[in-house]
């Protein structure tokens, strides 16, 4: 078995208990409202604009031995630069404000996770950020497309409003064959076991960001009352 399959294999359940939430759910039946969307467009723009200076700091911080990884993280930058735009982008196509989008504060949910990646580059191995990016490409390819193709028929908004959605889904296809070559190129047991705990950390607190939104029932029994 090579590594990456070791990864997605001892991260299953992991996987599992974020793709059942209720609200990924609903949102996959198109069944939330438009602020439920917004509010998630808001925290992916909160964790999406650390993605380069996360990517920076882990490459600054890997040993010369994995100079190959730190190569590949270079690519990898260059392909994420300015992708929070593409959030605010698509929050404006919502009719919701982008100033006040990008001017406000994360939820403790979304801040507690982008903090945990900063902390496991600095404080523990580096090469456990790669569980953030299993995390959040996996989810992408997994739910991205059929999200965005099912609330933009639910809730009538314009295809410019799920730029971010629909581009990640198909960029991150392409992302996660690159990211398993990447991870069967590891063969330090320390690189790998980082791996694999922050990748269970972060299905955790990527969880907690969703769990976080509000919830669709309760949103969409408002909408109806009003």
């Amino acid at each position: 078995m090579t590594f990456h399959d070791r990864l997605l294999s001892e991260t299953a359940d992991a996987r599992a208990e974020l793709v059942q939430l209720p609200i990924i759910q609903h949102a996959l039946a198109g069944a939330i409202p438009r602020d439920t969307y917004v509010a998630f467009l808001t925290e992916a723009y909160h964790h999406v604009r650390h993605t380069v200076p996360l990517l920076m700091a882990c490459g600054a911080r890997l040993p010369a031995r994995l100079e190959w990884l730190r190569t590949a993280i270079g690519e990898y930058i260059e392909e994420e630069m300015g992708h929070q735009l593409w959030v605010l982008d698509d929050i404006a196509a919502c009719g919701a404000d982008r100033a006040a989008a990008e001017t406000s504060t994360p939820s403790l949910a979304t801040e507690l996770m982008v903090s945990y990646a900063y902390d496991t580059i600095a404080r523990g191995n580096p090469v456990g950020f790669f569980g953030m990016v299993l995390v959040l490409e996996g989810t992408s390819v997994a739910l991205a497309t059929r999200a965005a193709t099912s609330i933009e028929s639910a809730l009538g908004l314009p295809r410019e409003a799920f730029s971010y959605l629909l581009s990640h889904g198909d960029l991150d296809i392409e992302h996660v064959g690159v990211f398993e070559g990447l991870m069967n190129r590891l063969d330090d047991p320390d690189d790998q076991a980082a791996v694999v705990y922050a990748a269970r950390r972060f299905y955790r607190l990527y969880a907690d960001l969703f769990r976080a939104l509000p919830a669709p029932g309760r949103a969409l029994r408002h909408a109806e009352a009003a």
